[in-house]
């Protein structure tokens, strides 16, 4: 059975909402009653079947819509999607994981065939069946990554490798958590990482750098990081600030079940074959309050995580003007009892 697409919105009216499935398979990041940084990156297998996890590259029920949104985000402001010119050959090998992935494990609604370089794509749910010759850009009505990735759930970076560094030298970025690829773009690991607080003190980039450096071609990893978001706003951009700051200060005691949403990103690394750069990607979930307090033990370790997040996180996060109200609301949901370890829900 296919997924079953929602008829949603991430801007303006809100529509957005999560079935009881995506409840229960949303990508919860604590895994214990406090949080602090930590690399925690592991393999990206395939997990338990309905995960998110299942799949290399997840598209649920949110698919159309976010599609849609990223239509809008784009014709805004084009720069969101950008790429240096060495980095043409990532950009078609990024097309090719993408589309063999999707259509490997979603046959009902996306079919690749390939006959050596000539290739077709069907994507039914966008109403999208493309000929075209791979390697060539002529055949493709936009750019490489910008084609596919207008197609597909989440954000892409691609990292080139060289001088013992990683640059982030592409990207389709339109659902990030305040942070900007025109500021980026060019950067260095270690630059585009500047401003996280606490992290650099404990070597956290350090270590992810040098493992990254040594990522290998077929051996994926994975690690979640979450902030939070006031309304369901997939773009939550630096460019945009002006449209969703103030919505930090609408948070009350009556509102914040509906209005406050944990955000968290699914983030993927792989080698790619051709070019030897990383692509980096960044899936954004988002689950309001009310629906994340449907699963006890989440809303007792929410409780506790926010109570006890360091002053620096809060600050960074952003999470400054409405924490205390969060942890007030969310302690109702919180009996005391013990939660068991691990992510997922008992």
């Amino acid at each position: 059975m296919g997924v079953v697409f929602n008829t949603e919105t991430f801007r303006e009216d809100f529509t957005f909402a999560n079935s009881p499935h995506a409840i229960r398979r949303f990508p919860f990041p604590f895994h214990e009653d406090k949080y602090m940084y930590a690399v925690n990156i592991e393999p990206h297998v395939s997990g338990p079947p309905g995960s998110v996890y299942e799949h290399p590259i997840d598209i649920d029920e949110h698919y159309v819509a976010e599609m849609r949104d990223r239509v809008l985000v784009l014709d805004e402001d084009p720069l969101r999607c950008q790429s240096l010119p060495h980095m043409i050959t990532a950009e078609w090998d990024l097309l090719e994981l993408l589309m063999t992935c999707m259509a490997a494990d979603y046959p009902e609604h996306f079919v690749l065939t390939r006959e050596a370089n000539r290739w077709r794509w069907i994507n039914r749910p966008l109403g999208v069946d493309q000929g075209f010759t791979f390697g060539d850009p002529t055949t493709l009505p936009r750019p490489p990554m910008e084609y596919v990735t207008r197609q597909c759930q989440g954000d892409f970076c691609l990292v080139d490798q060289r001088n013992g560094n990683l640059w982030m030298d592409a990207g389709m970025v339109t659902t990030q958590a305040d942070w900007s690829l025109d500021f980026d773009l060019g950067m260095n690991f270690m630059e585009w990482h500047g401003p996280v607080p606490l992290a650099h003190e404990i070597g956290v980039f350090e270590r992810a750098l040098k493992f990254l450096l040594n990522l290998q071609q077929g051996r994926p990893v994975r690690r979640l990081n979450w902030t939070m978001t006031v309304n369901p706003r997939l773009d939550t951009s630096p460019e945009n600030y002006h449209k969703w700051g103030s919505d930090r200060a609408t948070v009350t005691p009556e509102n914040v079940g509906h209005k406050l949403h944990l955000r968290v990103e699914l983030q993927g690394l792989w080698r790619l074959p051709r070019s030897n750069a990383i692509v980096f990607s960044i899936r954004c979930y988002l689950i309001k309050m009310s629906e994340l307090v449907t699963v006890p033990k989440w809303a007792r370790r929410l409780h506790r995580v926010l109570r006890t997040l360091p002053p620096e996180l809060v600050d960074y996060k952003g999470l400054a003007r409405y924490r205390d109200t969060a942890v007030e609301w969310l302690s109702r949901h919180d009996d005391g009892a013990s939660t068991s370890p691990g992510f997922g829900p008992d």
